[in-house]
Formats: structure tokens, C-alpha cells, sequence
């Protein structure tokens, strides 16, 4: 296999390139590399790119964009006992610290040590090859191919937000005699939910 690792890179605000970068090599025993197959451009991708920061999370130096993303598994560390070389995975990009407090009460994606896939100093998934950690990697069925695995992530956002106060946060997205056409959508799901999504970035 092949160690070039060619990746799309932000460099600065507005100046993107296709260069390569190391392939990542596995270090520690529940570490698995992934061979990306497909990958959404995020919302969050496109603020880095014309404005490179997003709130206290500012480029200063290159990253590699993207985490929206599946692919097929293939290395493995010692110890992955979840998946194997050659399953199709979705790919989970934020990887909490495992053992502060949100983290110890399940509440991991507060956990403010995580390394999230491209956010700044953090490289993304927009490359031929991603290293993670294997229990945040899901495998896919057999009916669901990469382009359905990518959608896991954005998908998984969807539904968190109907949890939590979901007409609240839809409203302020949406003209007012929008709103209760868009929520509905939600609960729906399925297709709805991605509808409101994809109007979420319209609006």
C-alpha cells in the first residue's frame, strides 16, 4: 500500500491546496486507520476557510479540512476487537479525553479536551488516510454505502438538535411562517431532517 497521504489543506483564510501529508502510523493499542471514501463539507469547513477561526478555535497554522467522513478500515492496533481490515465505517470525529467529568457522566461531547477533527490544531479527515480511534468508528451495514456513512455525522447533529429544544432553535433559522412547516419536517425524520438541514445552510 501506498504511503502517500494526499490531503486537502487550509493553509491560511481563503487558500486551500491539494498536498500531502505524512500517513499516519498507529501508536497505541485501539488506534485504527481508515482509508476515507467519502466526506461532507460542513458549514464549520467553509467559516475556517473564509474566516479561520470559529469562536476561540483559530488557524494559526495549516489543517486539513473535512470530518464529515466514512471509509474502510485498514490497519488496525493490537488490542481493536470492534473492527477489522476491510469494514466499511462511519467515522465519529471528536474524540473526548475519557476521563473528566462530562466525560465519567456520559456526557462526552462536552468534554473540553477533545480532539475534534478540523478544528484547529487538529488535522481533518479530508485526507486518503484518517487515524482515530477504533470505538469511534462505527460499521456499517450492508445496505448503507459510504456516501450514506458520511451522512452519519451531520445526521447525528439533526437529531440532537430535535432533542433539545427543537422549535427554539429552529425558529431563529427560519422566517416565522417558516418555522412550523420546518418542525414538522423534523419530526417527521428521515428525509425531513436532512430537508431542514440542507435549508439550515440555505438560510
Amino acid at each position: 500500500m501506498s504511503d502517500a497521504n494526499p490531503s486537502f489543506i487550509l493553509r491560511a483564510v481563503k487558500d486551500v491546496h491539494f498536498g500531502d501529508i505524512p500517513k499516519p502510523q498507529i501508536d497505541g493499542p485501539y488506534d485504527v486507520i481508515v482509508q476515507v471514501g467519502q466526506t461532507g463539507i460542513c458549514g464549520s469547513d467553509v467559516h475556517y476557510w473564509q474566516r479561520g477561526r470559529i469562536g476561540d478555535f483559530v488557524l494559526n497554522s495549516p489543517i486539513v479540512l473535512g470530518h464529515e467522513s466514512a471509509g474502510v478500515v485498514v490497519e488496525i492496533g493490537p488490542r481493536v476487537t470492534n473492527i477489522k481490515i476491510g469494514d466499511k465505517v462511519a467515522i465519529e470525529p471528536g474524540v473526548p479525553c475519557r476521563h473528566c467529568e462530562y466525560c465519567r457522566s456520559g456526557s462526552y461531547n462536552l468534554c473540553p479536551d477533545t480532539v475534534f477533527a478540523a478544528t484547529p490544531p487538529h488535522n481533518g479527515t479530508l485526507s486518503k488516510f484518517y487515524k482515530t480511534a477504533a470505538d469511534y468508528c462505527y460499521p456499517l451495514p450492508p445496505h448503507l454505502d459510504l456516501e450514506d456513512g458520511a451522512l452519519c455525522e451531520p445526521v447525528a447533529v439533526a437529531v440532537q438538535i430535535c432533542k433539545v429544544q427543537p422549535q427554539k432553535l429552529i425558529t431563529h433559522r427560519y422566517k416565522f411562517e417558516e418555522a412550523e412547516q420546518a418542525f414538522e419536517a423534523v419530526r417527521k425524520g428521515g428525509e425531513g431532517v436532512l430537508k431542514v438541514m440542507i435549508e439550515g445552510v440555505r438560510a
